[in-house]
């Protein structure tokens, strides 16, 4: 790895901020000389990238009229954003107005902040892009088929594929709704073992769409190392050195308990058959099919373990039957097969989810726009010890995903900040591979 990344903040170019009008195609406004402020967001949370633009709007914008009366500006307008960081990696993205606001007015200028989706986005508040048709097979596929028959998406998708089918009716919901139901029903297929594991995120970054599991995102290579030391100097084999860190241990005990974090029930119930099952399962049960951060899970303290593991308990019942695929012979052959595999996925998916979050770092870095939500980061902070040789910390160093990014964007300078999570303690590999040591 190199160690290109720029250890000042100093302003990236904005090359095109371009908003072209709604009601004549060939009138745009070029915005860069009015920039005040640009932020731009990804997040594994969010459906979809977003951008707020600060910027002075004049009376001599657009024939002789402000922006918000030349265009008009009203919202939906397409906008072409390009800029670039001191590494030279260039962000070219297309979004659209989704909200505009007035900051505030003065006799010769105006401030305005734009709100940017992508389109995607609002078409899927459209009525023509409802789900409302049956979907039969595996959910990866389901992904693909929403994304490009339904929100006529031309971008590029990077959708893992899942170990699991599930059919169902679209029953005029909106895509992006049933794509988040349809990732905590996913079970990887990098698991092997059914039942071990299971919880997808659907989002978007500048390069496209992801259909990405926890496990998967853990089993990515490292895309760049981070270090926050108490010197002005970047060690050898890190990428960046940390301006700013916080560091969070989301281990709140009451709340980890409550829902399940470690330890879950399922009572199942078939109607077809009156069979009935209890499902107990623990972390330490499935950690052989799962793939940790770091090197182990917490400890909890011993005096609150029971003859019971489990903390949160889960009742559903068995779906036999419901929408089998194939012909009328074929759907009567598979009429007591299940479609939706809850005992493989339902409470792993709930625990998965909730360990991803258990420890949480923020950092602040000089803009880097190579980095994406989703990608896997290593970062290391000082450590306290007797050893001066030794002054990491191993027990929270490591590998984190990028759950949130921001890029700070002004005339003045240029920062990206990161939101890191992970779901284990207990330093593994280190800054150059993900091989432990």
């Amino acid at each position: 790895m190199s160690n290109s990344t720029s250890q000042k903040a100093v302003p990236s170019t904005v090359s095109k901020l371009k908003v072209f009008s709604n009601k004549e195609r060939n009138k745009s406004v070029d915005l860069t000389n009015g920039l005040v402020r640009l932020m731009y967001y990804e997040s594994i949370l969010q459906d979809t990238i977003k951008s707020e633009v600060v910027f002075a709007d004049t009376g001599n914008s657009v024939d002789e009229k402000s922006v918000l009366e030349g265009l008009p500006l009203v919202g939906t307008e397409d906008v072409e954003l390009e800029f670039k960081d001191n590494n030279n990696t260039t962000l070219k993205i297309n979004l659209n107005v989704n909200k505009v606001t007035l900051v505030n007015e003065e006799s010769i200028s105006s401030m305005i902040r734009l709100n940017l989706v992508s389109e995607e986005f609002l078409r899927n508040e459209g009525g023509s892009s409802r789900l409302n048709v049956r979907f039969d097979g595996k959910i990866s596929d389901h992904i693909k088929r929403i994304l490009t028959d339904f929100l006529k998406t031309e971008k590029k998708l990077d959708i893992e594929e899942t170990n699991n089918n599930y059919n169902f009716i679209g029953n005029n919901r909106k895509p992006y709704y049933v794509m988040n139901w349809l990732s905590k029903a996913s079970i990887p297929t990098i698991a092997g073992e059914k039942g071990k594991t299971g919880g997808f995120f659907f989002f978007e970054t500048s390069e496209g769409f992801k259909f990405k599991s926890i496990d998967g995102l853990f089993k990515q290579k490292q895309k760049k190392s981070l270090i926050h030391n108490l010197t002005t100097d970047l060690p050898a084999g890190y990428d960046t050195k940390v301006l700013d860190y916080q560091g969070d241990n989301l281990i709140r005990s009451q709340e980890k308990l409550n829902v399940g974090t470690y330890g879950t029930r399922l009572v199942v119930f078939d109607p077809f058959n009156c069979f009935y099952e209890v499902i107990e399962q623990t972390a330490n049960d499935s950690k052989d099919g799962t793939e940790l951060a770091a090197k182990e899970l917490p400890k909890l303290n011993d005096k609150f373990e029971s003859d019971n593991k489990f903390t949160r308990t889960t009742y559903k019942l068995i779906d036999t039957g419901v929408l089998p695929s194939g012909t009328t012979k074929q759907q009567i052959d598979k009429s007591s097969e299940q479609n939706y595999e809850l005992q493989q996925v339902l409470n792993q998916t709930i625990r998965r989810y909730n360990q991803l979050f258990t420890g949480m770092q923020t950092v602040t870095i000089p803009g880097d726009f190579g980095l994406h939500a989703g990608d896997l980061i290593f970062l290391d902070t000082p450590g306290l010890r007797a050893k001066k040789e030794d002054q990491l910390n191993k027990e929270y160093g490591g590998l984190y995903i990028i759950a949130d990014l921001c890029h700070y964007i002004s005339p003045e300078e240029t920062y990206t900040k990161l939101n890191l999570v992970r779901d284990s303690f207990g330093r593994k590999g280190n800054h150059t591979t993900n091989i432990p040591l």
